[in-house]
C-alpha cells in the first residue's frame, strides 16, 4: 500500500520560500527518491554486489539508515551516538524507519528559522565533533540521494528496475 509509509510521493511545497523549507524539500526528494529505489526488493537484489569490494543494496540500505539518523539529530537539534551500533533490522521495517526518519527530519527542518542551530553533532568515544548545517547539505543528504541513485542502477542490473512511472520531477507517479 503506496501510503502505509512516507514519500511514495513527494508531500505539498511549503506556501512561502524559507532556508528551512529549502532542506525540508531537499529531504522530500531525498526520501521520495529512497522510496522508490527500495520499492519491492526482493532477496536477490538485496544481495546483489556488482563486486566484491563494493556494497550490497542491503547494505547500502543500512548505510542510508544510518545517514537518516545524523539528518534526523541534527533536525532535532540532538547529537548522534555514533558508538551505538544500529539495531538489526530486516529489509520492510529498515525502510520503513529510514522513511519516517527523513520525514519527521523533514518537517522539523520546514518550520525552522535558524538553521545555525542543526548542527551536525557526533559523540564517539574519543570525543564529540561538531559541524555547521553546510555538512548536512553537502554530507548526509547528498550522501544519501548518491546512494539512491546506485540503489537504483544495482536494482536494474539485477533484473527488477524501478516502477517506470516514478517521476522525480514531479514527485509522484506518472499517470
Amino acid at each position: 500500500m503506496l501510503d502505509s509509509i512516507p514519500y511514495a510521493t513527494i508531500p505539498e511545497a511549503p506556501e512561502f520560500v524559507t532556508p528551512g523549507a529549502m532542506v525540508s524539500r531537499m529531504i522530500d526528494g531525498l526520501g521520495f527518491r529512497y522510496y522508490w529505489a527500495t520499492e519491492g526488493l526482493t532477496p536477490n537484489e538485496l544481495e546483489y554486489q556488482p563486486g566484491n569490494d563494493s556494497r550490497t543494496i542491503a547494505e547500502t540500505m543500512d548505510h542510508v539508515y544510518g545517514l537518516s539518523l545524523t539528518i534526523l539529530r541534527s533536525a532535532q537539534k540532538r547529537p548522534r551516538d555514533v558508538s551505538k551500533k544500529q539495531p538489526q533490522m530486516d529489509y520492510v521495517e529498515k525502510r520503513k524507519k529510514t522513511l519516517e526518519n527523513l520525514a519527521e527530519a523533514g518537517a522539523l527542518f520546514k518550520t525552522t528559522n535558524d538553521l545555525a542551530q542543526h548542527k551536525i553533532v557526533f559523540l564517539r568515544p574519543k570525543g564529540t565533533s561538531e559541524f555547521p548545517i553546510w555538512n548536512q547539505i553537502n554530507g548526509p543528504i547528498e550522501d544519501a540521494v548518491w546512494h539512491a541513485g546506485q540503489m537504483v542502477m544495482l536494482r536494474r542490473i539485477a533484473g527488477n528496475p524501478i516502477n517506470p512511472k516514478v517521476n522525480v520531477f514531479l514527485g509522484k507517479l506518472n499517470d
